[in-house]
């Protein structure tokens, strides 16, 4: 699930930063239709209290390098819900104490039959922008001093209205509601139980499916179709 986001600079996705009400920005926002794991992606955090837009690498576990770090050999760019309270795991102690909201435009999704691509979609909020639920780790190198921040997408059991899209998993969309979203930044919150209602299948608003041939050339490859919110 979600191996791809869409951040296109728009008035919608705009507004929805705006409300987000971010004090500190870290770097230039990253816009770029199509953000593939490993790559660079824009997230919101709230650090001491402070709301901030940081700049991630699309891959929670990193390794350390000469002088500085690689993504780890275990795909980590998504972190399924059911991982999320298992001890030891890599999202156990970030669901706690470092979540983070991904603003984007969309993303994208690629259904497989065994390893062979059967299909390719592009999925759009219907109003601009969503907000995708994550989690975030620091890590500091021990010989460079060099600081780098990465990211997860949290994905959910298949939803039945994305059955044509994609049948393993969706990703956490948030409600755009103020006070769940501070609840979710606000890193002294460390009952997770509270967010247990947000870890099932669910569309808070309204999608645009756009079927393409390859998510390198973007071309259409089928009539656009409306899936509506819950």
């Amino acid at each position: 699930m979600c191996g791809r986001l869409n951040v296109t600079d728009s008035p919608a996705l705009g507004a929805l930063c705006e409300q987000l009400e971010i004090s500190l920005w870290h770097g230039a926002p990253i816009y770029k239709r199509f953000i593939r794991a490993t790559d660079q992606v824009s997230l919101v955090r709230q650090h001491h209290g402070i709301r901030r837009m940081d700049n991630a690498i699309w891959w929670l576990l990193l390794e350390p390098t000469a002088s500085g770090f690689s993504p780890s050999r275990y795909t980590s760019f998504n972190t399924r819900y059911d991982k999320l309270n298992v001890p030891g795991s890599a999202g156990y102690k970030a669901f706690r104490q470092s979540r983070c909201v991904i603003p984007v435009s969309g993303f994208g999704e690629t259904e497989f039959a065994g390893k062979k691509p059967l299909h390719y979609h592009d999925l759009y909020a219907e109003d601009g922008a969503m907000l995708l639920g994550g989690l975030y780790r620091e890590w500091h190198h021990p010989a460079s001093g060099n600081t780098l921040m990465s990211c997860s997408v949290i994905t959910l059991p298949p939803h039945p209205k994305l059955a044509d899209v994609h049948t393993k998993a969706m990703p956490l969309i948030l409600p755009k509601q103020p006070a769940l979203i501070s609840h979710w930044l606000d890193e002294s919150q460390q009952d997770v139980t509270q967010f247990t209602p947000l870890l099932a299948p669910n569309l808070p608003q309204t999608l645009i499916a756009q079927p393409i041939d390859k998510p390198s050339l973007h071309q259409c490859a089928g009539e656009a179709f409306v899936i509506d919110a819950d």
